[in-house]
């Protein structure tokens, strides 16, 4: 572990000078790849540095307590903390996730259950702008199309974080199926009814990272049904984009202009083809080792909100609470630790497999 740590530090320390020239920050792609990992190695070298001085002060109370026992009690008290930080290291180099420090793009799809669908998805996606308020993130809905009574049949919305702290690393399990379970608006005898929302949720992609071929793309304009000003409905301003090789499909209509509406929806296609590409990486490197969470599985049904009980489950780590109210309100994390627990863990172990034996 020691030898690779002194590696890091190394890197760490080239990178630092590499982030002073400024001739470096000429290049915004090339300082915020050099930015990312800067921020993803600092918490790991400042441990080592912190391990290293009480690894010291720990040799040297030892030698003191060899003639003097009064000693023996301040080393005993290095010795626990020196383990506490070998234990805090071990976690910081579990394999990091490389999108961890990006932004995201996040799509709220009704499901099955009609208009009451609808509404929980804008519930779902009102929970998320209220979380990241909470944070001090950006928020910009790319897409919307609501209904009637105010539900949402599917949006789109860029969540950008704070500093070193990408939204990827805190939502990325949110994607999946959501499922309520409650006595919908539209009921009149008050019994309970079962739908689901979809989530979609992808790391937001660099122009250089993703390249795009303009013949691969189907380009068709419309006219907007939301909001967007005085051009809605009067301008073919929206903007259908299909990627021919992959047959993904993106729309945007919020914009006042075509030329805006084409701009968001590349941002949302980059997205969907970065996650893509990753996601069949994923799966040609699990074939081979397992290497991957399956607890927290982003592809299966993930969570149940239950209202009249106000409790929320969360399938794939079997956490549950009572205060659904709460969650729905934007206050995510106990939900989102709990899962970044068992990735944790499970990395832990899956780390302390691969170690050769003694």
């Amino acid at each position: 572990m020691f030898d690779r740590l002194t590696d890091l530090v190394s890197e760490h320390a080239e990178l630092e000078n590499a982030l002073a020239d400024p001739g470096v920050h000429s290049d915004q792609d090339r300082a915020r790849t050099l930015s990312r990992r800067y921020a993803e190695l600092t918490p790991i070298v400042n441990a080592y540095h912190q391990w290293q001085e009480t690894a010291g002060d720990e040799q040297a109370a030892r030698e003191l307590a060899r003639e003097d026992s009064s000693f023996g009690a301040e080393a005993d008290q290095l010795t626990t903390r020196r383990e506490q930080i070998e234990a805090q290291l071990q976690k910081l180099l579990v394999p990091k996730d490389p999108n961890d420090s990006r932004d995201i793009i996040l799509e709220v799809k009704a499901g099955e259950g009609g208009e009451e669908s609808a509404l929980f998805a804008g519930d779902l996606l009102r929970m998320y702008l209220r979380y990241a308020e909470r944070r001090g993130w950006k928020t910009e809905i790319l897409d919307s199309s609501v209904t009637g009574l105010g539900g949402v049949k599917d949006a789109t919305v860029a969540v950008k974080g704070k500093g070193a702290e990408g939204a990827w690393s805190r939502l990325k399990y949110e994607g999946g199926v959501h499922r309520v379970q409650r006595v919908p608006v539209t009921e009149s005898q008050g019994r309970i009814h079962t739908s689901a929302a979809g989530v979609l949720v992808a790391p937001e992609a660099d122009q250089v990272e993703v390249q795009i071929n303009d013949n691969d793309l189907k380009v068709d304009v419309f006219r907007s049904s939301g909001p967007g000003g005085q051009s809605v409905n009067t301008t073919d301003s929206a903007v259908r984009i299909t990627h021919l090789p992959t047959g993904i499909v993106v729309s945007c209509q919020n914009e006042k202009s075509q030329l805006q509406n084409k701009e968001q929806a590349m941002r949302v296609l980059r997205a969907r083809l970065l996650a893509q590409a990753e996601a069949e990486a994923d799966a040609k490197a699990n074939a081979e080792r397992r290497s991957q969470v399956r607890t927290v599985d982003r592809s299966e049904r993930v969570r149940t909100y239950n209202f009249p009980e106000n409790r929320i489950s969360d399938h794939r780590v079997g956490f549950k609470a009572y205060n659904l109210d709460q969650v729905i309100d934007g206050e995510l994390d106990a939900v989102i630790d709990a899962l970044t627990a068992a990735d944790v863990a499970a990395k832990l172990v899956s780390t302390s497999n691969d170690e050769p034996a003694a």
